[in-house]
């Protein structure tokens, strides 16, 4: 069984380099990703609070939200 994870960012400069990071280092055959850009999936945004996220962008791996880098809090994407 995989590891799921989801990455959420909102597009901006800090976020694009930290996925850049995530997809090319996580090891795709163990870990299902999910990518979700905040900016143009606003729906999804009380997901990502429930899951832990305080800003973006933040990697969740079975449910532990890990904040990468400081990009955007997730209030200023409302």
């Amino acid at each position: 069984m995989k590891t799921q994870a989801k990455f959420y960012h909102a597009g901006c400069p800090v976020c694009l380099e930290a996925e850049t990071a995530v997809t090319r280092y996580l090891d795709r055959s163990k870990v299902d990703l999910e990518v979700i850009h905040l900016g143009t999936a606003k729906s999804r945004l009380p997901e990502a609070e429930n899951a832990g996220v305080k800003s973006v962008p933040a990697l969740v791996v079975d449910g532990h939200a890990l904040h990468l880098n400081f990009g955007a809090p997730l209030s200023a994407l409302k």
